[in-house]
Parts: structure tokens; sequence; C-alpha cells
């Protein structure tokens, strides 16, 4: 019977020569492995994040897979890829940027003309820009309210009522509390950072005081945060990841890992919404899309399968996942890994020109048909074969493994124009968690969590819908006590956005 590695002992070792020749191939699949593993983390610690490959590595291993690139026997349907727009000198200055006008002119002797003596008169002007900075200013908002009484009562006094605030009785103002909240979930300042640039200011604000704000701020706006929830559960498609964020526990010393969650809805619900959980149990997940209808496009997440098996969601894999296996993987067996992200790569360079060309929906799926699904019925023989020919246990056969045993996932975006080929859209949405985590490093509790995740979504939304955060955040947060729940919509980003757009005059006839 052969051992493992851990039960090996040089004074226990078999004499037999087949037994030894087993440990020897089981050692050296165990170090294959050990040094895969310590490469990875290696990456990941101390490497780019971008996953490049030196195209002469993909032209030496997969020259014939790409050659087809640059002249396809079949062409696809005829498309027409718009002009680039070209920009020649600077880019112009935005017009809605306040102007401040600052006059150069002659003197009197340098206004004679040198020629006949004679004064030069003014023939127009020449105008350049810059731009400029003044640092952030802090003011103090005072609220006098008048008092009135009743001379011939001598009393009867009453005060003219107090505008309602978002966070009552409140030192900070709709402006400040925009502020720390973009300073921190936008721009990934941690607290003490913010509270050496408002001492700058001649202004001291505790740390802790800006942490309690920050969450009487999420408790305002969680009926916003609620409602976008709602709009990307009604999508057609949710694209979903998590990330791991260290928590504080009180009474232990050191932290816990807890889960940030993200859902991103369809182009009809275009909003980001984050959830945190403790843990990442599959409670999470099920609980957040327990009403759910429709494409999950996720990772390999076994917490996912419950869902699946309903038939009420259908899952719909990532093809960056899958190239990165292979990527990960390219070290220790370099010709089969680059042969399988060249074939990835004409699947990216159909969604290019898809993308190039801004195809419809429809379109898009008949593009797929007639050049994605030929190369991905190329591509699924070829993993086969592969997987007969390397190790069990390789990072080669993982990967393979991984694209094979979802392989319907992985081919369902083709079926649909509304699908992307990958998860990108929530991968994205998520950096700014794993930015601001090198920053702040770690959440207070799991009620900051949960504050964040709050403050995150609001955040991510506006970045969607182009909408600059301080600038919404300061309104909403004005407005909010006064508004009627029925009226909640139209605070959401894009609903805002379009209602401060001047709308465009109609042609005189």
């Amino acid at each position: 019977m052969t051992r493992t590695v851990a039960e090996l002992d040089a004074r226990t070792l078999p004499d037999d020569v087949e037994q030894l020749k087993e440990i020897v191939a089981d050692l050296l699949r165990h170090t294959q492995h050990l040094e895969h593993r310590l490469q990875v983390v290696l990456r990941q610690r101390f490497g780019p994040s971008a996953e490049c490959v030196d195209a002469s590595q993909l032209q030496l291993f997969a020259k014939d897979i790409l050659a087809p690139e640059k002249d396809e026997e079949k062409p696809g349907p005829t498309t027409v890829v718009r002009e680039h727009a070209r920009r020649n000198g600077r880019r112009k200055l935005p017009a809605d940027l306040p102007r401040i006008r600052v006059e150069h002119d002659l003197t009197e002797e340098e206004r004679t003309c040198p020629c006949c003596g004679e004064q030069r008169h003014k023939i127009g002007e020449e105008t350049s820009e810059q731009i400029d900075y003044e640092p952030s200013k802090v003011h103090v908002i005072q609220h006098v309210r008048m008092k009135y009484a009743c001379r011939g009562c001598e009393g009867n006094v009453e005060a003219a009522p107090k505008p309602r605030q978002a966070i009552e009785k409140c030192l900070a103002g709709p402006g400040l509390l925009a502020q720390v909240a973009v300073s921190k979930y936008s721009d990934h300042l941690p607290l003490y950072r913010l509270e050496r640039i408002f001492k700058r200011h001649g202004v001291e604000l505790s740390r802790s005081t800006m942490c309690d704000w920050m969450r009487l701020c999420a408790d305002a706006l969680t009926p916003l945060h609620d409602l976008m929830r709602a709009r990307v559960v009604a999508s057609a498609v949710i694209h979903t990841d998590d990330t791991p964020v260290p928590v504080q526990e009180k009474g232990r010393g050191k932290t816990r890992q807890g889960r940030f969650w993200v859902y991103v809805g369809d182009q009809a619900h275009r909003y980001a919404v984050f959830d945190y959980t403790p843990d990442r149990s599959r409670a999470g997940p099920l609980g957040w899309l327990k009403k759910f209808k429709g494409y999950l496009q996720a990772d390999a997440y076994a917490g996912y399968e419950a869902l699946y098996a309903t038939g009420k969601v259908v899952e719909v894999a990532c093809w960056a996942h899958a190239r990165r296996k292979f990527y990960d993987a390219r070290l220790t067996d370099p010709g089969r890994c680059h042969q399988a992200m060249a074939r990835i790569k004409r699947l990216y360079a159909v969604e290019r020109e898809a993308t190039e060309c801004e195809l419809e929906a429809e379109k898009r799926q008949k593009l797929r048909e007639a050049k994605s699904v030929p190369l991905l019925e190329e591509f699924k023989p070829w993993l086969d074969e592969q997987a007969r020919q390397v190790l069990p246990k390789s990072p080669t056969a993982q990967a393979i493994q991984y694209v094979r045993s979802r392989w319907p996932a992985f081919t369902r975006y083709t079926t649909s124009g509304i699908l992307a080929i990958d998860n990108n859209a929530s991968e994205n949405a998520l950096r700014r968690v794993a930015l601001g985590r090198k920053n702040w490093l770690f959440a207070g509790s799991d009620r900051g969590g949960r504050t964040a995740a709050v403050l995150f979504s609001i955040i991510a939304s506006c970045k969607l819908h182009e909408v600059e955060p301080w600038t919404w955040l300061r309104d909403v947060l004005r407005r909010l006590p006064d508004i009627a729940v029925s009226q909640l919509p139209t605070l959401l980003p894009d609903r805002w956005q379009a209602s401060r757009v001047p709308a465009t005059p109609a042609p005189s006839t």
C-alpha cells in the first residue's frame, strides 16, 4: 500500500522499486502543487494585478489558434465599426466651471507706437485659460428662528419652525456629511486622515464622531438602498461577486473575516447594491436573491447551487475566471495554458467587435452565433482531449475541470444578447472595497460593515450613472426629511440626474 507524502519516513521506506517510484511520482506532484500555490500567492501579494501575457508567448504556443484571426475562412455578418474620434491639442475645460476674469493691459508707455509715436488703439483681446484650485472651506450655518409674542396677552410666544434634518440634532450639515461619506467610501480616506485634514482648516472633529455620523447617514439612506435593491432584484440579469473584509471583534484583540457582496442589475435597473454578512455562508446570497428570477452571472461559489436547483435562477459562468485559472497555471504547463488563453482571447475578440460596433442585444446574439459558437465547438473537444493527458491533480487539470464541469453555464452567454461574457461588472464594483481596505484596513464591527454596504451602494450607483456623488448626497440629505415615500424614486441617481439636465428646446417652426 502506497503511503502519502505526510506519512513518509526515511527509516520506513519500502524496498520495492515500484513502490518507491510511486512515492517519487507523488512527491513530484505534491511539489508541483506547492510551487504553483506559492507562485499564485506571491503574484497576489507582490505582483501586478493585471493578467498580462506576452504576445510572443501566445504566438509560440498557440500560433495555429491565433492565425485565423487574420484570415477567417467563414466571415460573420458584415459590421461597420464607428470612426474613432481623434483629439488634437488640449482638452477643452468644462463650460460650467466658474470663470474669474483677470485682465492684463499695456502701460501708457507701451501703447506708444515705436514707429510713429502715436497712441495705439485697442482692436481686440486674446484669452487663454488655466485651471486653479482653492482648498475647501468650512463654514458655520446659523439657523436663526424669529420669535413672536402677543403684547396684549403678554404670552403666546411662538418661534419659526426649524427645518427638518436628515439627522436630527446633528452638528454636521448636509455638505459636511456628504464630504465625509465621499472621502471615505469613494476616495478611500480613513477617518483619522480626515480628522487631520479638518484640523488644518481649524475644525476639530474626532473620528468617533464622524463614525457615528456615517452610521446615522446610512440609516437615513436605507430607504433608498432598499429601493435600489428591489430594482436590482427585478432585473433579468444580475452580476454578483464577494470579497473578504477584516472585522474587529470586541474583547478578542484581533479581527475575523466578514464579507461584502455586490449585486449589479441589468441596463434597465442599473444599480450596484452592496450587502454585508459576518461570514461567507450561503444564507447571505440566498436571502438576498430569494425573490429573483432570471440569469445570475457569478463565479463557481457552491452557495449558489441551491438557487440554480429551484429552476428560477439560471447560471451564467464567467470566462474571466476561467482565463485566470489557466493564467495561474501557465508556469507549470505553458503549452496547454497558453493555447487555452489564446482560444479565450478569440472569444473576447468577438465581444470587442460587438462593443465597437455598438450592437444591440439581438444583433450581438447573432454575431455570437456566427463567430463565438463555432469557436466554442472547437474548444470543448480540445479540453476533453487535454483532460485525458494531464496529471489529475495538476493546476492545469484543475483549470480544465473548472471549465468542463460548468460547460453549459460557460456557453450560455451566446444564447442571449443581454448576457455578458464575464462577470467584470461586479468585479469592477467590488474594486472600491479592495482599494478602501488597503487604507482603512478593517471594519470596526458588523454594524460598521452594514453602514459601509449602504454607502458603498450609493457611491457605486452614482458612478454607474456618472453622477457626482458629493452633489447628489448633499441634495438628497437636504430633501430627504420632507419627501413623501411615493416620491423616493425621484432621488435615485439616474432619476435625479435626468431631472437636473435641462430639456432640449424644440426646434422653431
